[in-house]
């Protein structure tokens, strides 16, 4: 099993690489818009029966058994309201609807988590292929998979099943 530590170090090394290419390409590599500071709470560590009071059957399968939803069938791949995208077993932020896109895929993606320090990376060589697994920083829910076929600023495309979120409306002020 990858350590937290491991995860961030991948995240490090697609960060380094894509800096590195925008430099070959002879243009500067895009800086992240200034955010508000993210720091994760401890750990949170349950039992298997504990995360199946928690979460409905489907919600279970693909957080704790690395399932994968059918595309088109999520509630939020087709979602165009502004918040902020939870984890749904810890409530950890995880994406923002300003680094939503449009991928053609049938899943909510993402060029950008709302934190690196709330993801970890993994290396996933289930279904005879090598993909890299994105998981909660917080709780190691299996969130989805992250691909380099993303748009710019990043090239990353963050590929998560919605009933693996949770949905926060941005507030507006009337």
């Amino acid at each position: 099993m990858e350590t937290k530590s491991n995860g961030t170090w991948r995240a490090g090394v697609l960060g380094f690489a894509l800096a590195a290419a925008a430099a070959v390409a002879g243009s500067a590599p895009a800086q992240a818009p200034e955010k508000e500071e993210v720091s994760m709470p401890e750990k949170i560590v349950k039992t298997d029966a504990e995360w199946r009071a928690q979460l409905t059957p489907e919600q279970y399968r693909v957080t704790r058994q690395q399932g994968t939803e059918r595309a088109c069938s999520g509630a939020f791949w087709d979602n165009h309201e502004a918040g902020t995208y939870s984890c749904v077993c810890c409530g950890a932020k995880l994406f923002s609807s300003e680094h939503k896109f449009e991928s053609g895929t049938g899943w909510p993606s993402y060029f950008r988590p709302f934190s690196q320090e709330s993801l970890i990376l993994r290396e996933d060589r289930n279904l005879g292929m090598v993909r890299t697994e994105v998981l909660c920083a917080r709780c190691d829910a299996h969130l989805g998979h992250v691909f380099e076929d993303g748009p710019r600023p990043t090239g990353l495309r963050y590929c998560i099943n919605s009933v693996a979120l949770r949905f926060e409306p941005l507030q507006t002020e009337k």
